[in-house]
C-alpha cells in the first residue's frame, strides 16, 4: 500500500526575459509520513533549484494506482477516476465505486488508452469516469532513485 503526498516547492525563477518570478510547483511522493516526505522532497529537488526555496505545502494525494510511461513525449500527469462495477450476489444489484488514478501521458487521449492498457486483464468491469490533467511536475515513488521509475 502506498502513502502518496503531493508536496508544493516554492522558489524563485529566472524567466526568459531575465525576470525571477516566485513560482509553486507541486511534486507526488512516497512515503510513510509527511516528515518523510518533506525529506524526500528536499534531497531529491536540492540539485536542480539555485537559491533558496520552501516546501509551501504538503497533503495526502489518494490514489489507488499510478500508470508511468516510458516515452520522453509522455511528460503529463492525468488524474483518472475510474468507477468499479460490481454485482451484489445476494441482491444481483449493481454496486459501483470509485477511486482516484495518476497516468502518465502526452495528451488526454494518451492518457485513455495508457489507462484501458493499464487496466487490462482486471476482473470488474469499469467505467473511465473524468480525466483532467494534473500540475505535478514529477512523481517519486518509494526506493527510486531520481528519475527511476518502476516497471509496469
Amino acid at each position: 500500500m502506498h502513502n502518496w503526498f503531493e508536496c508544493k516547492v516554492r522558489y524563485e525563477k529566472m524567466a526568459e526575459n531575465g525576470i525571477a518570478k516566485k513560482v509553486t510547483e507541486p511534486y507526488l511522493f512516497d512515503a510513510l509520513s509527511f516528515t518523510e516526505a518533506e525529506a524526500r522532497i528536499i534531497e531529491e529537488i536540492s540539485p536542480y533549484i539555485t537559491g533558496e526555496f520552501t516546501v509551501s505545502d504538503i497533503k495526502r494525494a489518494k490514489y489507488s494506482e499510478i500508470f508511468f510511461a516510458e516515452e520522453e513525449s509522455a511528460d503529463r500527469w492525468f488524474k483518472c477516476k475510474v468507477t468499479f462495477i460490481t454485482l451484489d450476489e445476494k441482491s444481483g444489484a449493481e454496486k459501483k465505486s470509485s477511486t482516484n488514478m495518476l497516468v502518465q501521458a502526452s495528451d488526454l487521449r494518451d492518457a485513455v488508452k495508457k489507462l484501458d492498457k493499464g487496466m487490462e486483464g482486471g476482473m470488474a468491469d469499469y467505467q473511465i469516469s473524468s480525466v483532467a490533467e494534473t500540475p505535478l511536475m514529477d512523481v517519486y515513488p518509494y526506493g527510486s532513485e531520481a528519475n527511476d521509475k518502476p516497471e509496469v
